[in-house]
């Protein structure tokens, strides 16, 4: 009777530690995230009555008689499968839709977390609720990402400021009309920027001069006279059209820098007609006049607006001035056996002896998931699944406190048998 009330004592302890775990996976329903977790039960070591006994020739063999002493928690094990994406909007929310984890820096150790509700601190670094510094590849000064060193804090100064950007060439595209009569003239203009970011307006101005002949000049306000302008092409540059294909004779012109206001380290600034065949190319047809500045490539002093994440984690920063730039890159890790990871709280998982060291590496490869900026993973606990084990621990609770009622019944009985 003893045997059979300790082994009621052990149903009612794995039984409590059963409810704990469900009660903590309902009270985590809603965390941002979470992975629930799942009792295994395994019988303790049995008392042998009578052993096995071997076939022989008068008679058969016997087996075993054994009776259980009851049953223990072998082992919690936490389910990674993949949660919920919820869309937040923020542009640092971020989800990991498929394995892997992100890792944070806290108090001397890298933890990892799938709960991808990040911020920037005061000093620009990528950070959970708790203070982790979400680790990456930070981009270099001319915004190259190098992801085969080794990670470190990930940080975007809010106030990163994007040099300027000399021109050095200008793109014209569109279309010249063959049927324009001779000196007509047709105007583009276009801001082109020095050393400085110090934005200049360019008067690109193309002449008919006879049948399939043009000629191109540019001019700029002259600051030292107003009302006048300095004639940038001088004599201005002559080009004739193909007129079975429209393309020009020329691909392109230039504009020497020393006769430019402002400061410039470069030698000129080409204006470019486009490669042959290019849609957007120079060429010359009857119709519709459509030629025009396309672009340059330079660029004034740029502040960081806003930046995005791709799939891949690689975090691009948006400029006042239009221009993009890499900024980072977030880290994922991976390991061989993820339940072996121990839980560390905020969400958070500590590698173990068994989880096997964290493998590095980018989101998108090799067992890493991808990346959803803009939202984030939330708790995968089932609801109902967890109610139905919150009624099969109360009732496996219920079951092992009745054996121990009737051990004690039957007890009561054999003491009683003595009056």
């Amino acid at each position: 009777m003893l045997r059979s009330m300790y082994s009621g004592i052990s149903g009612l302890r794995s039984h409590q530690i059963y409810m704990d775990t469900v009660g903590s996976n309902i009270a985590n329903v809603n965390t941002t995230g979470y992975k629930s977790s799942g009792v295994i039960f395994s019988d303790m070591l049995s008392q042998v009555l009578t052993g096995a006994g071997a076939p022989g020739e008068l008679s058969g063999g016997t087996n075993p008689a054994q009776v259980g002493l009851g049953t223990r928690i072998a082992g919690i094990q936490t389910s990674f499968v993949q949660g919920a994406t919820q869309l937040t909007g923020r542009a640092t929310d971020m989800a990991i839709q498929g394995d892997g984890f992100f890792v944070a820096r806290s108090g001397g150790e890298n933890l990892y977390t799938r709960a991808g509700s990040l911020s920037f601190d005061a000093n620009g670094a990528l950070v959970t609720p708790s203070g982790g510094i979400i680790q990456g590849w930070s981009a270099n000064a001319n915004g190259v990402v190098d992801i085969n060193s080794p990670v470190t804090d990930l940080t975007v100064p809010i106030g990163q400021i994007l040099q300027p950007n000399e021109s050095t060439s200008v793109q014209l595209g569109g279309n010249l009309p063959a049927d324009a009569e001779v000196g007509d003239a047709i105007v583009t203009t276009i801001d082109i920027v020095d050393s400085q970011g110090t934005p200049l307006p360019l008067t690109l101005t193309w002449t008919k001069t006879g049948d399939d002949a043009w000629e191109v000049s540019a001019t700029t306000p002259d600051p030292a006279n107003p009302g006048s302008n300095l004639d940038l092409i001088s004599p201005a540059t002559p080009v004739t059209f193909d007129p079975s294909t429209g393309l020009p004779s020329i691909g392109s012109t230039t504009i020497a820098t020393a006769g430019l206001p402002g400061e410039w380290a470069g030698t000129d600034v080409t204006v470019d007609f486009g490669e042959p065949g290019d849609p957007d190319g120079l060429v010359q047809f009857s119709g519709e006049q459509t030629m025009t500045a396309l672009g340059q490539d330079g660029s004034e002093i740029g502040f960081l607006r806003s930046f995005s994440i791709d799939p891949s984690g690689l975090i691009s920063g948006v400029f006042s001035n239009g221009m993009r730039r890499d900024l980072g890159q977030v880290a994922l890790a991976a390991f061989n056996n993820p339940t072996g990871l121990e839980r560390a709280g905020d969400t958070a998982f500590r590698a173990t002896a068994n989880s096997g060291e964290a493998a590095m590496g980018v989101a998108g490869t090799g067992p890493f998931g991808s990346i959803a900026g803009g939202t984030v993973e939330m708790s995968n606990v089932d609801l109902a699944a967890e109610f139905t084990n919150m009624i099969s621990a109360q009732r496996g609770f219920q079951a092992n406190s009745r054996v121990i009622t009737a051990s004690d019944e039957i007890l009561q009985d054999l003491v009683n048998m003595k009056r």
